[in-house]
């Protein structure tokens, strides 16, 4: 049986958001000094932009678009926090099997994320569940 889903923090795909999220913060923390303004600040950014749009997107879920535009929101920032891990295997600042991890966790997210857009009726309220 299913745990009832209260709150955003709730939902599984929010859940393993956040831990990609904080980890990247922790993996992020060795990134150069040159960094800080430009890739440590936007794969930050990116990585918790994907909770708070599904936050969002959960208050929304009154309203079918405003739903499903909040989760086209986070599957944008998951997928731009894909292409940030890319430049920092690149750049030599993230072992590759890390970032390859992490790649495939937001993998993971974009495609629940994507089902979710795709079956906003299961998560709308005042829809027939």
């Amino acid at each position: 049986m299913r745990k009832k889903i209260r709150v955003h923090r709730d939902l599984e795909v929010y859940q393993r958001a956040f831990d990609a999220a904080m980890r990247i913060f922790d993996l992020s923390k060795s990134f150069p000094r040159e960094e800080r303004y430009s890739l440590t600040d936007q794969i930050r950014r990116s990585s918790r932009s994907v909770c708070a749009n599904l936050a969002e997107a959960w208050r929304k879920r009154r309203y079918e678009k405003a739903f499903i535009s909040k989760l086209s929101d986070s599957e944008s920032e998951a997928a731009e926090t894909q292409v940030w891990l890319e430049f920092a295997v690149k750049c030599g600042y993230m072992r590759r099997d890390e970032a390859a991890v992490l790649y495939q966790t937001y993998d993971g997210i974009i495609g629940t994320i994507v089902g979710m857009i795709t079956h906003p009726e299961t998560w709308v309220i005042g829809k027939t569940r």
